[in-house]
């Protein structure tokens, strides 16, 4: 199936509640801000994940220096990285059998897209959920 199937992007979006998005950025003029604001604000319960920034809190939840430090499994792991850098994330949400790998508008690494749905994954690729909550008529997560 696509990795930007709408079909499959509503169905993950209707169903994960909880969010770890790696690349968090304390700038409010970041995208990454301002897509976990929005994901907030929908509903989601959103965990920072940045090495740079752990410790620290970032609208109103503690950032984490990395998955294996989470204090619960997340429903999805939403990737703010360059590409070159995913690898080891996606390893991290195999390990950690995190549902779902989403990859941000220009994150692409089919080799690791490959990997983890092989490893039972669901993967979108390419995509911003807060585009796609609205294109796709998703409701509040609540």
């Amino acid at each position: 199936m696509s990795r930007s199937n709408p079909d499959r992007m509503r169905q993950i979006l209707s169903t994960v509640r909880t969010i770890a998005l790696v690349g968090a950025s304390d700038k409010s003029h970041r995208p990454s801000h301002d897509v976990m604001a929005y994901l907030q604000s929908r509903g989601y319960r959103m965990i920072p994940v940045n090495p740079k920034l752990a410790g620290q809190t970032l609208l109103g939840e503690i950032v984490y220096p990395d998955l294996h430090a989470l204090p619960v499994k997340p429903d999805m792991v939403e990737l703010f990285l360059a590409p070159e850098r995913t690898g080891p994330v996606i390893d991290a949400a195999i390990e950690l059998e995190v549902p779902v790998v989403w990859m941000q508008i220009g994150v692409i690494n089919e080799a690791g897209a490959d990997k983890a749905e092989a490893a039972g994954l669901m993967v979108i690729m390419d995509r911003c959920p807060k585009q796609e909550i609205p294109r796709l008529g998703v409701p509040p997560a609540r």
